[in-house]
């Protein structure tokens, strides 16, 4: 009885929702007569021109920003623990982790516009001081590095606890035997991080599949993201009798997500049995 409320949630709003994607994404709308039919052309039509453009460019773009945004925030997530000013510095990174993990859409946009946009104060100093050029923000790159901003925070707070379940005595046993550094990780440290830095990266790369408001509000429509194509439909951007290409595109990133997100519990059962 105590988790109905929660069961009640999850089915109202996320199970009616995908059961309406997935139910809409195989009907078809007559042009002529309106009338309503069981169909796969929206399926076959998002694997096909702009609509399969628009998976690779979310594809790429998420699995770019997932690896770089996993090396960054576990290299500085290992600094902090490993610095001398200790529970100080964890805690102002942890605290400062949490707020920019949250800190995206419009906002993130207009702040990296405002500073290294086209008249931003950044890009104008290193123009006319260093005549730095060529770099442009509304770009695949420029997206990934504002993308980045969000991820590697999430990083750091998903991978510190992993980091800090490795226990002294492992290292101590691995000294005790003889073993260098490089063995160590090697053969013990790195094998038991590995499940949750996979996840962690897992983790990453669905957030950045999903994102959607900082990519509108940077680069508009001038570069293919499935988030951005999904939204042309549901405003109406499409041709008449074609309006379930939006709930089609959904249902495929459903899919996407859902096979990343099994994937990802399976590492996050498999890391348990080492931390535990």
């Amino acid at each position: 009885m105590g988790a109905l409320p929660f069961l009640l949630y999850v089915a109202v709003f996320l199970l009616l929702p995908i059961a309406v994607v997935a139910v809409e994404a195989f009907r078809a709308t007559d042009p002529v007569t309106f009338e309503e039919s069981w169909s796969t052309d929206s399926i076959t039509t998002i694997t096909e021109g702009a609509y399969r453009r628009a998976y690779v460019g979310s594809l790429q773009l998420s699995a770019l920003t997932a690896v770089l945004g996993a090396a960054l925030g576990l290299t500085l997530a290992v600094a902090v623990l490993r610095s001398r000013r200790g529970r100080l510095l964890r805690r102002l990174v942890l605290t400062a982790s949490g707020v920019l993990a949250n800190f995206g859409g419009v906002p993130l946009a207009f702040a990296f516009i405002a500073t290294i946009g086209n008249a931003g104060v950044v890009t104008a100093l290193l123009t006319d001081t260093l005549g730095l050029a060529g770099f442009s923000l509304y770009s695949m790159t420029g997206l990934a590095l504002v993308y980045l901003y969000f991820l590697v925070p999430l990083m750091v707070l998903t991978i510190t606890p992993a980091l800090e379940a490795l226990r002294p005595q492992w290292r101590e046993a691995a000294d005790n035997l003889g073993a260098t550094g490089w063995q160590y990780w090697r053969y013990v440290g790195g094998p038991v991080l590995a499940p949750p830095v996979i996840g962690a990266t897992m983790l990453l790369f669905a957030s950045a599949f999903a994102a959607y408001a900082t990519a509108r509000a940077l680069v508009g429509s001038s570069i293919p993201l499935v988030t951005l194509q999904i939204a042309d439909a549901l405003s109406s951007n499409v041709v008449v009798g074609a309006e379930n290409l939006g709930k089609a595109l959904a249902l495929g990133m459903v899919v996407l997500i859902g096979l990343v997100m099994v994937f990802y519990a399976w590492v996050q059962r498999r890391t348990q049995r080492w931390l535990s």
